[in-house]
């Protein structure tokens, strides 16, 4: 299938954030006398973070506020730039703009952060849109996230768009909107993890994700 219009995942898809986002979850987590080794945070990475607080710990809605206001403290501060970019990145955004496909980012990270992530690595350019969740997480669900980009496009055929993730978050955005899914194995979420959601497509490499949406 020779997708038109692709939608990618920011965290553990285009970038390998893992010790910015582990470092602001410890750090957040400290407000709470709660000690956690680094390893055992990277299931943070892709989720909205307010549930990922409640649903891990317990929190009620004001301790997940004060956990999310404490992780965005470390997070603006140095943990939005610890982060790296995964390489064949550009290279393969590079090809599929040069193929006229349309690309955006459809993240459940707030904007206001996802926006400058996409910029500090020189991805702005390739993007006709950076979408994600509000700073209040109002819209943090992938299904909406993805909804927004189908909105855009009124009257194209859904077959023409696929959403790429590294967590069965992204996988279920893709479903619930009735479009194709990649699931790529390189990020967070785990072989079973995305095997689970069922994608259409699991790339294990950005060189066999390339060959996928280069395709046709």
């Amino acid at each position: 299938m020779a997708y038109k219009i692709i939608l990618f995942d920011l965290d553990g898809t285009l970038t390998d954030p893992t010790e910015g986002i582990t470092k602001s979850v410890r750090y957040a987590l400290t407000q709470f006398g709660i000690a956690e080794e680094l390893a055992n945070l990277r299931p943070f990475i892709g989720p909205p973070l307010g549930r990922s607080f409640a649903t891990r710990y317990g929190f009620d809605e004001a301790q997940t506020w004060r956990a999310v206001e404490a992780y965005r403290d470390y997070f603006a501060r140095q943990g939005m730039f610890e982060n790296l970019l995964f390489d064949g990145v550009p290279a393969l955004l590079g090809a599929l703009r040069e193929r006229g496909k349309t690309l955006y980012v459809v993240t459940s990270k707030p904007t206001h952060f996802a926006a400058p992530i996409v910029a500090h690595f020189g991805l702005d350019g390739f993007f006709a849109r950076v979408i994600g969740a509000n700073l209040d997480l109002s819209n943090a669900d992938k299904p909406a996230l993805v909804r927004e980009v189908l909105d855009l496009h009124p009257g194209t055929d859904r077959s023409g768009f696929v959403m790429i993730g590294d967590r069965e978050h992204d996988i279920i955005g893709a479903r619930a909107n009735k479009i194709a899914s990649i699931g790529v194995a390189y990020g967070a979420g785990s072989p079973a993890e995305l095997a689970a959601a069922h994608p259409t497509h699991i790339a294990n490499t950005i060189e066999e994700l390339g060959a996928l949406l280069l395709q046709g």
